[in-house]
């Protein structure tokens, strides 16, 4: 009974299973003939006889699986009825046809030229942020040979979610902040100012940058890449924060970390700049493939007390650009933070910034108030030579503390590093801004320096290759002078690193 309940109930499937093939075959074949009889209309809608093989082939595809479940139906009674396979995706489309040699009437042989792939990407974004009510500034990398030998363009546009919603459109001003530095890739700068306020009623839209290549590369060819490149959510817009006060007084934006970083100089950088700006001040680090889990551990206490933001900016070192793209860094650094402090520094994590005695950071910034940046002097310091008292102690004392020689040779241009006031810039550098709106000064020397101990942050053996009982001396044909300016403040640091986080630390060596 049970074998021909289950032959009845197959003989039903399979009856259903036919009528239904029926009709959709049927309706099928009365689309196509409908098909076939519209070509003989006059019409300005044809369907080509391409589209009449593609009707017959649905239909013969059709039949075949139709038969093929059918056969499977009857050899195997108690399987299940399965659904046909998802149609294959299309495949891309074909390459284009090879240009050949070609002899052409006069004689002459016309050589072709075949490209294949791409040089350098059209325009990489980093960031996009606002700078105001009706302005924008997007940061990111383009091809160099692009910029250098041709004018590509960028077109701005702003999409309101909210009715109405035609585009507000303004031509993007590039600006190119790295010197010529570049390689494959060189830092744009696209500036993106309204006629009038975007988004003011807080509803929400989105900032389109369309960058051209305008003819570079190929002049048969105007590339446009239409790239969303900031998405405002209505109601997310804070328009105080264009007016209010900034958060911090001071704000650091570092260069790209790379490399084995010796994590005890980096303690040493970190827990002296803390203290030297205070408790309104914040650090941005940019992770380049630096901050491995030692020097990861050295800053996380920092981080923890909301002094310290890192940043893993890893993935820029696919593109190829000027030093681990450390102009695009910074001036992410600039626009992201531009309203949230009200000076901002730039500098390295090898650079100690100093204030005389009887002067605070505060009181030096309160007199260059009237400037929008000033650049900082350079005191230069040996990272060999240390002082014969500290024998057999170099390995307790830190870096700072122990590298007492400054270089003392008259005449030469040395470089500086920078301050701004960040509101005022539309861009910027490595060691100065040219893209700022109010007045630069250099004249701050005996105001404010900084001591550079270059080549020690990733040194992890010794530094002291020589010690010496002198107040001068030439090494390497370097004039040197005695300066323990900084080694005089150490116990300070020290003591303060110990009251903010803590003994954690302390068995940190080199």
């Amino acid at each position: 009974m049970a074998k021909e309940r289950e032959k009845k109930l197959f003989v039903g499937i399979l009856g259903n299973y036919a009528s239904e093939l029926k009709l959709l075959l049927t309706t099928l074949l009365l689309l196509c003939a409908v098909a076939t009889f519209l070509q003989f209309i006059p019409s300005r809608f044809t369907i080509s006889a391409s589209d009449l093989r593609f009707c017959i082939s649905r239909v013969q595809s059709l039949t075949t699986t139709s038969s093929s479940s059918v056969s499977h139906l009857s050899t195997h009674e108690e399987s299940k009825i399965t659904l046909p396979p998802p149609p294959q995706p299309s495949p891309s489309p074909p390459p284009p046809a090879v240009e050949q040699d070609k002899i052409l009437e006069n004689g002459i042989i016309k050589r072709a030229f075949n490209p294949y792939g791409s040089a350098a990407y059209n325009f990489i974004t980093m960031g996009a942020y606002r700078g105001g009510l009706n302005t924008f500034a997007i940061i990111g990398l383009a091809s160099k040979p692009l910029h250098l030998y041709s004018k590509p363009t960028y077109e701005c546009q702003w999409l309101s979610s909210s009715p109405p919603h035609t585009p507000i459109t303004t031509v993007g001003y590039k600006i190119l902040p790295d010197w010529g530095y570049g390689r494959v890739y060189t830092v744009v700068i696209v500036n993106c100012t309204f006629s009038t306020p975007v988004n003011a009623g807080n509803t929400g839209g989105k900032l389109v940058l369309r960058a051209s290549t305008s003819g570079g590369g190929d002049t048969n060819f105007n590339i446009t890449d239409t790239i969303d490149v900031l998405n405002e959510s209505p109601n997310s817009l804070d328009l105080s924060v264009f007016t209010s006060p900034p958060k911090y007084d001071y704000f650091y934006c570092g260069s790209s970390l790379y490399g084995n970083l010796n994590p005890q100089r980096v303690r040493e950088w970190i827990a002296y700049h803390v203290k030297f700006f205070g408790p309104k001040s914040h650090f941005v680090i940019h992770d380049a493939g630096g901050v491995h889990e030692q020097v990861l551990e050295v800053l996380k206490p920092w981080m923890e007390l909301g002094y310290v933001t890192l940043q893993n900016i890893r993935d820029q070192e696919r593109f190829d650009g000027y030093y681990h793209n450390q102009f695009m860094v910074v001036n992410d650094c600039l626009h992201r933070y531009k309203f949230m402090a009200k000076w901002m520094f730039f500098f390295d994590v090898d650079e100690y910034i100093y204030v005389p005695p009887k002067s605070t950071i505060k009181s030096v910034l309160d007199s260059l108030s009237e400037y929008s940046q000033f650049t900082i002097e350079q005191m230069p310091m040996s990272s060999k030579i240390c002082l014969s008292s500290d024998y057999g102690k170099t390995y307790r004392k830190w870096g700072f503390e122990k590298l007492v020689y400054k270089d003392s040779k008259k005449g030469i241009r040395r470089d500086r590093k920078y301050a701004v006031q960040p509101r005022s810039l539309y861009a910027t550098g490595v060691h100065m801004s040219q893209n700022l709106a109010g007045k630069t000064t250099h004249k701050t020397e005996g105001k404010i320096m900084y001591y550079h101990y270059h080549g020690t942050i990733a040194e992890k053996r010794e530094s002291c290759k020589m010690l010496v009982n002198s107040t001068q001396l030439t090494y390497e044909k370097t004039p040197y002078v005695l300066d323990t300016t900084m080694r005089d403040i150490a116990g300070v640091i020290k003591k303060f690193e110990l009251k903010m986080i803590g003994s954690r630390l302390q068995k940190n060596r080199q």
